[in-house]
């Protein structure tokens, strides 16, 4: 199975949006990738409803919204209201993940669950059947344009253990400092899909950066 790509509209150019998101309808991208940052969780602050909302107006491709705020369980609904497809929760946000995780489905949404670097994937060993998708963060989360966390690999192939011993589908997600060079080496070690923000819409030609990431083997 080919690799999925995720490109982070954060590294968009934000004044012309709908052609940002046009590009990426005719891409061959997956998903948009969509970073909500409330200045508490992470030290930087993103957008909220609003733009959501004239992405999704736009939008072709389902929307991957990665929460990186504090008490993300009163927002789900509005999320979900404002386009969310997928919807991705840091498990140092929640106190209640299994409660958080079934309330996201129960909103008819796909279920993630995002980890700090510094954040065991063996934490999830006991809820994995309950997550559609982990999203690892490979960089720390806040600011784009970071460098890759070399560790990153390792975790990967300790994440994928555990999804093969337990049978699920789960699907892992990497986001942060993706490129050409790391991402055939993570494919290798079990991701599913990649998120890359700065590397997509600094390229030259975004449409060929992303065809080219999809088609790593």
């Amino acid at each position: 199975m080919s690799i999925q790509i995720a490109p982070s509209i954060l590294a968009a150019d934000f004044a012309n949006i709908q052609k940002e998101v046009e590009m990426l309808n005719a891409s061959e991208a997956d998903f948009i990738h969509v970073d909500i940052m409330d200045g508490v969780f992470v030290p930087n602050i993103s957008f909220g409803f609003p733009v959501m909302e004239a992405i999704k107006k736009h939008a072709k491709k389902p929307l991957d919204v990665h929460l990186m705020i504090v008490n993300p369980d009163q927002y789900l609904e509005a999320f979900k209201k404002a386009g969310a497809e997928v919807i991705s929760v840091h498990y140092e946000a929640c106190n209640h993940l299994h409660r958080t995780l079934q309330y996201i489905k129960g909103l008819g949404c796909k279920a993630g669950v995002a980890l700090n670097p510094h954040t065991s994937v063996e934490l999830l060993e006991d809820i994995i059947e309950d997550i559609d998708l982990v999203c690892l963060m490979s960089v720390n989360p806040g600011f784009g344009g970071q460098k890759f966390i070399g560790n990153t690999y390792e975790r990967v192939k300790r994440l994928k253990s555990i999804i093969n011993r337990k049978g699920v589908s789960t699907m892992i997600e990497i986001d942060g400092g993706v490129n050409q060079v790391n991402a055939p080496l993570l494919k290798e070690a079990g991701a599913d899909v990649l998120v890359a923000g700065s590397f997509v819409f600094s390229s030259e030609n975004p449409l060929d950066t992303i065809k080219n990431l999809k088609s790593i083997s």
